[in-house]
């Protein structure tokens, strides 16, 4: 089995905050996340792949086709939006990294599988120090 990671990049917007809660509790909970007027990030987002290699062109997936793929089903559609207004696969859910992650896994994995690899791994950087790994 051989892995293949392609890396994207985007920026987005979002606020974490649980309507449930005070102002004072989200504020002890998510701190300046929970900012009114939301805070943005610049994700770093490495999709894995999973296959054997074709014995004609030694890929297990063509790097630019993949490359090509995450751009058109997640890149376009979340790029300098707000998570929480703009995202159709967001709607209702709460815009942690964990379930960014999870939702991003949701919308790729068919268009990767029926290319006949599988789905690995997704690793969704949100700053230089908080990254969050998701194996579906």
């Amino acid at each position: 089995m051989v892995y293949l990671t392609r890396v994207e990049h985007f920026n987005a917007a979002h606020k974490l905050y649980n309507d449930n809660w005070s102002e004072a509790e989200n504020l002890e909970v998510f701190g300046k996340c929970a900012n009114a007027n939301w805070h943005g990030h610049n994700y770093e987002l490495h999709v894995t792949i999973k296959g054997e290699p074709n014995p004609q062109t030694g890929f297990i997936f063509n790097a630019k086709t993949l490359s090509t793929l995450i751009k058109d089903v997640i890149v376009e559609r979340v790029d300098h939006r707000n998570l929480n207004l703009d995202v159709d696969f967001m709607k209702g859910k709460f815009t942690s990294a964990e379930n960014f992650a999870m939702s991003i896994w949701n919308e790729l994995k068919p268009h990767i599988e029926k290319e006949g690899v599988q789905l690995h791994k997704l690793k969704l950087q949100e700053t230089p120090n908080i990254y969050v790994e998701y194996y579906g």
